[in-house]
Formats: C-alpha cells, structure tokens, sequence
C-alpha cells in the first residue's frame, strides 16, 4: 500500500483556503498513491475556541473529501471540526474511494489548550481495513495516551497519528511516536502540520513513518511544506511479528468511561 504524508500550513479559521490548497496537492499526487494522511483539523487548524466553524457530515469539508477519494481513487485520512446533535467534536475520518465514510471524535481533548470547554470527547476508536491493512486513525493529544492506543492481538497493522503538535513539545512528538510502533509492534505515521497559526503557536513538523522498530522510512525537513509518498510492506511487518511475538504478553485493559 502507498502513503501518502502531506505537511502542510493551515490558514487559520479559513476553510475555503485550506481545502483549496489541499486539492491542488491531490492533484499532483494523482495515480502515484493509495492513501492520503493531512494534519488535524487540516481545513481550519487548532481553532479551540471557534464552534462556529463547525460542519455536519454533509458540509462542504466531507463532500470535498468524498469528491476527491473517488476522483483520484484513493482514501484520505485526517481530522476536522464536525456538529452533531448540538455537540462539537474533532472528529477523526477515513475516507474510501468509494465515498464510505468511518469517523471516530478525539478521546483525548487538550484541556491546556481549552479544547475541552467547546468540544466532546469521543468514546470509541476508527479502526479500517484498507489495501490489505488494518488502519487505526487517533488524533493529536492521543499520542500521550498508550492504553487507548493498545494493539490487542494485532487488531492493526498501522497507527496514525494527525496533529498540530507545538514545536515547543516536538521532542516528546519524537520520542512517542517511537514509543507506539516498538510497543504496538505496527507502522506508525504521524502527519503534523508547519508554521505560526493564528493563536501565535509555532509548529515545526517533524512529520515521519516509522516502521515495526522505529526507524524513519520517511521524513521531512523542519518547517517544510510537502509531501512524500512510501509503499508499506505487510509481509515484512508479519514475519517480524511471528519472529518476535512480544504481543502475546501483553496485558489486557478494560477501559471505562
């Protein structure tokens, strides 16, 4: 399966720019990959305090995205600000070249940040099958969380992470991001946007996929916008896993709410 990585400014509370700035990067990618992972929120950035710019499901965010996956004959995943029955959520997406849709909202809402005085929480996870893979999709302040991102008995075979990750914390974006593909035993892509957004936090990047071990197989130069294309091997990640099968000993959790 190809990936896709875009990093990416995001125009703050602007979603006509942004979506328009999207599509002119699927445009270039068309027919060279199968799946297109954007930055959290990638269509307004971190606007905790704007509900305002919240969409339903059938707002001009999603039916771009639907637009464009059967246009171009790839999934895309990432995040937005969605409304559903009076609630606010970051919602997480996967959506198919066949215009179906998977969502799951951010479990873990940024309460320094103030995410969670307009925003609910979600309570469960987006998890796909795709090209052959099993995909989890977990947005941002997720990543500090490893009990919610457990990969009981292989369930996935790669873990997403969308954000906007400050520059100020990217050494623990680093070092986490590691920590969730040596411990889950998986590919982990994290996809983090660039620039100053409009609250006057600075984001430098460091998007990367990481393989089974954590080692880079595809990164990006800090502050760059661009994208970069890698095809997973699923074979390989199965033989390590059956070599090394450290995930028969993991403990089991009950998570409740």
């Amino acid at each position: 399966m190809r990936i896709t990585l875009i990093q990416d400014k995001i125009y703050w509370a602007d979603i006509s720019a942004n979506l328009s700035a999207i599509e002119v990067k699927l445009e270039k990618l068309n027919g060279t990959t199968d799946l297109v992972v954007l930055p959290e929120m990638f269509s307004t950035g971190f606007c905790t305090d704007k509900p305002e710019l919240a969409e339903t499901m059938k707002g001009e965010t999603m039916a771009r995205l639907k637009k464009w996956t059967s246009k171009y004959q790839i999934a895309i995943a990432g995040s937005f600000i969605a409304t559903e029955n009076g609630k606010t959520y970051n919602r997480g997406f996967f959506v198919f070249p066949n215009g179906n849709v998977e969502t799951a909202d951010k479990r873990h809402l940024f309460s320094v940040g103030g995410e969670h005085n307009h925003f609910s929480a979600g309570n469960k996870k987006l998890l796909v099958n795709y090209k052959g893979f099993n995909i989890q999709v977990l947005i941002c302040y997720d990543l500090r969380f490893p009990v919610w991102a457990r990969n009981v008995d292989n369930e996935y075979d790669l873990l997403i992470y969308v954000a906007n990750f400050p520059e100020k914390r990217i050494r623990n974006w680093d070092i986490l991001l590691q920590a969730r593909a040596i411990e889950n035993q998986c590919y982990v892509c994290g996809v983090n946007c660039v620039g100053v957004d409009g609250a006057g936090i600075s984001y430098n990047g460091h998007s990367v996929l990481l393989d089974y071990l954590a080692n880079s197989l595809m990164s990006f130069p800090e502050y760059e916008i661009g994208t970069a294309t890698f095809e997973l091997n699923k074979e390989s990640l199965e033989k390590f896993r059956s070599k090394s099968p450290f995930w028969k000993d993991a403990d089991r959790f009950n998570i409740q709410d």
